[in-house]
């Protein structure tokens, strides 16, 4: 499937990389750790039928730049990457849109939704609860899995080093690792060799550090804030989740999203972290069937 290529620059001089294809309704696609765009290819053709699909790469990953991040961890909170993707949409000229996004991706996804609720028609989450949340529900079980939310947030360079030593290794164990059949194979060959690029450079693997010292210092206490006010997501919500993810480890994830959304639909997914990969129909049709009402 061909895709054109748009190069955005926000308000602070971030140049967002943005793929297009398909025709119809305007529907934003936000990929996830250690991922990029590539993640949604196994679903695009389902939803490019009657969506304009557009396929961000977050800052500090795929092809959009990496900045440095500053010492509030600021630069890759979900706030400032939800205003990447509102600098997007005012680039391309449009102004509602659907939004789906998977793991990182949806942290961005649903403070787009809590931030900016004029621009959005109909969310989709795939396989997170909100940050504060997430941190919440922790047991041992759940930190043994999620061990990286701790590593990655730790102060620089300390993770960046340690990865760095064996950025192929550390990605390939990470990836097969979430998947439910424990290996590579749900990934396409093309897709894999972006990953495991995306980790060895060492601006795009301190960016990825980054994302989650915010997701520790910045995006867990914006989280709170809003929970403390009472704000809650308005947009219709599908939230997609893992029967074999991290949500699922947390107990009864589709019920801490009604905590937090008006309208939650959920369906479980037979997979595990990476559900468009893992079990790309089952994915496709369920966004294809949201996000056609």
């Amino acid at each position: 499937m061909d895709l054109i290529r748009h190069d955005i620059t926000t308000d602070d001089g971030t140049r967002i990389a943005v793929r297009e294809t398909g025709r119809g309704a305007p529907l934003v696609l936000l990929h996830g750790f250690p991922q990029n765009h590539r993640c949604w290819r196994p679903v695009l053709p389902m939803l490019a039928e009657r969506h304009r699909c557009l396929l961000i790469d977050l800052r500090g990953y795929g092809d959009s730049d990496a900045p440095p991040d500053d010492s509030a961890h600021t630069v890759y909170s979900k706030r400032r990457m939800a205003r990447d993707v509102v600098a997007v949409l005012d680039a391309l000229g449009l102004d509602r849109v659907d939004v789906a996004g998977h793991d990182r991706g949806a942290r961005v996804a649903y403070r787009f939704a809590l931030d900016h609720p004029g621009r959005l028609d109909r969310l989709a989450i795939l396989e997170v609860i909100p940050t504060v949340a997430f941190w919440a529900a922790w047991s041992a079980e759940l930190a043994q899995a999620a061990y990286h939310w701790n590593f990655l947030a730790q102060p620089a360079p300390m993770p960046e080093r340690l990865i760095g030593a064996e950025p192929h290794y550390w990605l390939d164990h990470t990836l097969a690792a979430w998947t439910l059949p424990k290996s590579l194979a749900p990934f396409a060959a093309e897709a894999l060799e972006s990953y495991r690029a995306q980790v060895a450079d060492p601006a795009r693997l301190t960016a990825m550090c980054a994302d989650y010292r915010a997701g520790f210092h910045t995006d867990r206490t914006i989280d709170a804030a809003d929970r403390a006010a009472g704000r809650r997501i308005t947009a219709p919500m599908l939230f997609l989740w893992g029967e074999h993810g991290f949500p699922a480890s947390t107990g009864d994830p589709a019920a801490v999203w009604r905590d937090w959304a008006e309208t939650v639909e959920d369906v479980a997914i037979p997979s595990g972290h990476f559900a468009m990969e893992e079990a790309p129909a089952a994915v496709g049709r369920a966004l294809a069937a949201f996000f056609a009402r």
